[in-house]
């Protein structure tokens, strides 16, 4: 589903990408890993198109989609969810999801997904915690209805609580076979549960990769020298 063929990317002269080679299973999940600093979020960045490439090619579903624009990456397929919990704290939580999309069948289905949303509806966006913030930021992609969902560092300042629900979210989600997911994720143990394969990265490189699942948590930690 998305490839980056041999990538280096940065800031204006400062690369912090350096000759990424990622493939993303069609269907499956797959996580990023490293340190701070180790260029995760760039890499998502990329991804996305908020940041060009220096050279590289990136594929999604096998169209090389390098010079194309965000919102066109959207169209195609691409849901991006931030960092940050991000929403629009002055409206409602069913108005935050109506930016999207005003069909209910659509509303009720990401709601089925994420029931805590239901009893919160007509609560300010700016008045949920932090975890439900971040279901509804995942929400309101996923009403965009995309193939490949990208997910930067989901758990961070959440409740171990609802760092579970969206573990199980992603499992199911992917389980259905319809919809890809790459999550970057500092939290080792959520993104092997969550996911079928990874990428270490460091200073900007990827050092390793692997299949998912808590059966490579040593390997990881070792490679990671955590």
């Amino acid at each position: 589903m998305l490839e980056l063929i041999g990538v280096t990317a940065g800031y204006g002269r400062s690369m912090v990408l350096f000759d990424v080679d990622l493939a993303v299973p069609n269907g499956g999940a797959a996580a990023v890993l490293g340190h701070n600093g180790a260029g995760k979020t760039t890499l998502l960045r990329v991804a996305v198109g908020l940041i060009p490439v220096r050279s590289g090619t990136v594929r999604l579903d096998g169209q090389d989609v390098t010079k194309m624009r965000p919102n066109r990456r959207v169209r195609k397929g691409l849901g991006y969810v931030p960092q940050g919990q991000l929403c629009f704290p002055q409206m409602t939580t069913l108005e935050n999801l109506q930016l999207v999309s005003n069909v209910r069948s659509e509303i009720d289905g990401v709601l089925d997904t994420f029931p805590a949303l239901t009893g919160l509806l007509s609560r300010p966006a700016g008045l949920l915690s932090g975890g439900q913030r971040q279901q509804l930021s995942i929400a309101r992609t996923l009403l965009g209805q995309p193939r490949l969902l990208i997910l930067d560092e989901p758990t961070e300042g959440i409740q171990p609580n609802v760092v579970a629900e969206i573990e199980q979210v992603i499992v199911d989600l992917t389980a259905r076979g319809d919809l890809t997911v790459l999550l970057v994720e500092q939290h080792v143990g959520f993104a092997l549960r969550s996911t079928n394969r990874y990428f270490t990265l460091e200073s900007g490189r990827v050092t390793g990769t692997g299949e998912g699942g808590e059966h490579s948590l040593d390997a990881v930690r070792q490679a990671m020298a955590v």
